[in-house]
């Protein structure tokens, strides 16, 4: 099975997925990264523009000898996949967009790119980082998950945090849409703040050879709030798309 590459959003990193990896890596290799600014590669430089994160997540699968792999990104790590899918496009076997949509500005966010930009500004990263994490959880502060999150997402700094503000605000994916031909699965908790059903469903009904799993009664981060369905949904695809590239690679 090829390897299955994950990239976290903004504010996010590679700890997020830990539970996922650690169920997932029995049955393939399974690689998450950490963005440049985030993480544990918040010493480095972020990037202002989410094309360039793109040319980084393929370079960092090529540097590790992966010719193919399975892609899956969350938030703006789902916006970073839809550039990877166009530009690595016969490397990919499958995609994943989970908790995204098309347009960076993001319509129907908790709050404006803008918003949140003059508020990082004017509270500081930390605090900019823990109260926007508690609109990611169907509980907020008070879900069990929430103290984990918080802290990875306290480790970006302030210029980390507005890059990652300006790389979405400046980004659309739409007219790319119909030209991903990889076989896509799109997940997205029904009571996500951050991403609005128009955005999904330009997804679901754009992107050609894409399916779609809605997870009731989850917010931004469904496969913290789920893990069990989430990582059952994942594996199905997952399997279903090795078995069909396998028969198509048949003799």
């Amino acid at each position: 099975m090829t390897p299955l590459v994950l990239v976290h959003g903004f504010m996010g990193g590679s700890r997020q997925w830990d539970s996922l990896s650690a169920h997932m890596s029995d049955d393939r290799e399974v690689l998450p990264l950490d963005l440049p600014g985030f993480g544990a590669n918040a010493h480095l430089d972020p990037f202002d523009r989410i094309e360039v994160y793109a040319e980084w997540v393929i370079q960092q699968v090529r540097q590790r000898g992966i010719d193919r792999y399975t892609l899956l990104g969350h938030s703006m790590g789902g916006m970073i996949a839809q550039e990877v899918a166009a530009r690595d496009t016969k490397a990919l076997d499958g995609l994943i967009l989970y908790g995204t949509g098309p347009l960076g500005d993001i319509p129907g966010r908790f709050e404006t790119i803008a918003e949140s930009r003059r508020r990082a500004k004017a509270d500081g990263a930390e605090a900019t980082a823990t109260r926007i994490v508690a609109t990611w959880l169907m509980k907020q502060t008070d879900s069990p998950a929430f103290p984990q999150v918080a802290r990875l997402a306290c480790s970006a700094r302030l210029p980390a945090l507005l890059a990652g503000l300006e790389a979405m605000e400046h980004w659309s994916g739409v007219s790319a849409l119909k030209s991903i031909t990889t076989p896509t699965l799109i997940i997205w908790g029904d009571r996500d703040r951050s991403y609005n059903w128009p955005q999904i469903e330009e997804l679901w009904r754009s992107i050609p050879k894409s399916s779609l799993c809605v997870l009731p009664n989850c917010s931004h981060l469904a496969h913290l709030e789920e893990p069990k369905i989430f990582e059952r949904v994942l594996s199905k695809f997952l399997q279903t798309n090795s078995e069909t590239e396998a028969l198509c690679t048949l003799p």
